[in-house]
């Protein structure tokens, strides 16, 4: 997404439509011509690709595959990553605003693009060989590769750092074994970015590719939550992976907590998006809605609702834009990073609730988005680091005290 000569009238248009979307402090002042611009083409490409479809997806809880070139072709994929290797070259905030953008549409449809982008590309750009950035990155970038992220396992959640996947020297391989838990797209993923312990217990990355012998990847059915995202597990029994595909560049927790940060980074816009979804169905709901002769926003109670709404709803605008400056500048700190994503997916969550309340019966059906975003968000709460992690992360970066051991 390049800058054109319509760029200043599409600022103009963007500041004239802020109650749209719902700036209520003028944010979008501090944006700039390429941010409005990629939030602009992401929306519109969400509206004309994806609302139309995703309540029908959901509920058959299958995911639309066919949106992975779609989001490839908008730059979803590595957005503030180098263009020569498959990424948009935009900066942190553009990063955040396509984030935000995918979310409104659905938290299944930008996980599908955070994985692959934060948790895939990011760490092969970063950590990974030259060799291995010109292999994979520019057919990630493309959506030609579907990738994942290994990281969580059955029993070792919120403590990666206990995790028990293992390589063993091998000559000019290592052999893989473990599993993996909870992983967004593995079941079509063409690679997995996987970690995991060597003998002598230091956490390494490695690129373990579709059609390796004992590699498997089955799906995990039966959630209620992001229904249009495809979630499996990783099995790797005795997996031959070259050294080759080893990230050289990296070694310890410090590699997969940093990408996490990064996807982290991504769910605090995004989980903003699902928030401005739902309320901005509330409100239009409240004004349409008629009952004792007036519209149901003309009610106190309903006002109180909607008014909270949008104040959780600027003061989250205005700590991801913070954070995006700070991202930018190469200041943001993991535990910067953390309590916004705690913060913004948890008043993304309570907008929700409220905005189901004020749609009545008609809130829990398919008609509305509310339900769905919901839904979606009570994973949002858990998954890149759970709400309660997050709040410790927060405390230790205060008091100096760590509670987790």
């Amino acid at each position: 997404m390049q800058e054109n000569s319509n760029g200043a009238a599409i600022m103009k248009k963007a500041k004239e439509d802020r109650f749209q979307y719902h700036d209520y402090y003028n944010v979008d002042d501090l944006l700039s011509e390429e941010h409005l611009l990629a939030r602009e083409a992401v929306r519109a490409w969400v509206k004309q690709e994806v609302s139309p479809i995703i309540e029908e997806y959901a509920d058959k809880a299958q995911c639309p595959t066919h949106l992975f070139k779609g989001l490839a072709e908008i730059g979803a994929f590595g957005p503030s990553l180098p263009t020569e290797y498959g990424g948009g070259g935009m900066d942190e905030i553009a990063y955040g605003v396509i984030m935000q953008e995918l979310e409104r549409g659905d938290s299944g449809i930008r996980s599908m693009a955070s994985v692959q982008g934060s948790l895939v590309m990011y760490p092969i750009y970063k950590f990974g060989s030259e060799e291995q950035r010109k292999k994979y990155l520019p057919k990630l970038g493309s959506g030609e590769f579907i990738g994942c992220f290994g990281l969580t396992e059955p029993d070792h959640g919120s403590n990666p750092a206990g995790m028990i996947t293992n390589i063993k020297d091998d000559g000019d391989a290592y052999i893989l074994n473990g599993a993996k838990m909870w992983i967004t797209n593995s079941p079509l993923a063409d690679i997995a970015v996987v970690w995991a312990k060597d003998e002598e217990g230091i956490v390494r990355g490695l690129i373990v590719e579709k059609g390796m012998k004992g590699f498997s990847a089955p799906e995990i059915h039966g959630k209620w939550s992001l229904r249009a995202s495809i979630t499996g597990e990783l099995v790797f029994e005795d997996v031959r992976v070259p050294k080759a595909n080893v990230l050289p560049n990296v070694q310890g927790m410090k590699g997969p907590l940093s990408c996490l940060s990064k996807a982290r980074y991504g769910i605090a816009w995004g989980a903003l998006g699902a928030a401005l979804d739902c309320y901005d169905s509330a409100l239009r709901y409240s004004q349409e809605r008629m009952q004792f002769g007036k519209p149901i926003g003309a009610f106190q109670l309903q006002q109180k609702k909607l008014a909270e709404m949008i104040t959780e709803i600027t003061k989250a605008q205005l700590l991801v834009w913070r954070l995006g400056t700070l991202a930018n500048q190469g200041k943001a700190t993991p535990a910067q990073i953390s309590m916004a994503k705690r913060n913004n997916v948890h008043i993304a969550l309570q907008v929700a609730r409220e905005a189901r309340q004020m749609h009545g019966g008609m809130g829990i059906t398919n008609e509305y988005p509310i339900m769905r975003h919901m839904m979606n968000l009570e994973t949002v709460l858990t998954y890149e680091g759970t709400h309660d992690v997050h709040l410790l992360i927060t405390g230790h970066d205060v008091t100096g005290f760590n509670a987790f051991s």
